[in-house]
This record gives C-alpha cells, sequence and structure tokens, in this order.
C-alpha cells in the first residue's frame, strides 16, 4: 500500500513540473547549456584516461604482461572512440 501511494505521490510530482518545465522560453537554451558543459567535463575526463593510458603502455614488459599490454590497448581505442563520439556530437 505504501509503495503504490509513493508512485502515484511520485507521478503527481512529475506531470506537475513537466509542463511548467516546457513552459519556459529558456527551457532550451538552458538545456544546451547543461549538455556543453557536460561534454566539456566528459572530454576532459577523457583526455586524462588517455594520457594515463599511454603513459602505462609505453612502460611497456618491463612491467605488464603481454596480455595485460593488450587490454590496455584496448582501453586505450575504447576512451579514444568515446571521445570522437563525444567530439563529433558537440559540432
Amino acid at each position: 500500500m505504501k509503495r503504490s501511494t509513493m508512485i502515484a505521490l511520485v507521478a503527481l510530482l512529475v506531470s506537475a513540473t513537466v509542463p511548467a518545465l516546457a513552459a519556459d522560453p529558456n527551457q532550451e537554451k538552458v538545456i544546451c547549456d547543461l549538455a556543453s558543459k557536460n561534454c566539456v567535463s566528459r572530454v576532459q575526463t577523457l583526455e586524462k584516461k588517455i594520457k594515463k593510458l599511454n603513459m602505462e603502455i609505453k612502460k611497456g614488459d618491463r612491467k605488464y604482461s603481454p596480455e595485460e599490454l593488450k587490454k590496455l590497448e584496448m582501453k586505450l581505442q575504447e576512451a579514444q572512440d568515446q571521445l570522437d563520439r563525444v567530439e563529433s556530437t558537440a559540432k
């Protein structure tokens, strides 16, 4: 009973806030600003990750086995692909 009451309350609150947000003429601008800030921080995070992975890969077989190096290279490629996707959506 408490759960269904809570779900109904949440649904009521959501339905009350959605029209209020839609009525805001600056909503699109606010959403765009938030998205761009998120993209910038995401790009910075990915660039740090790529830099760190490159540093680890440079240590080579002195520190890592061939299998571990392969995993690091795969992670690097994934991070670079993510960065490419984020940058292409930001344009």
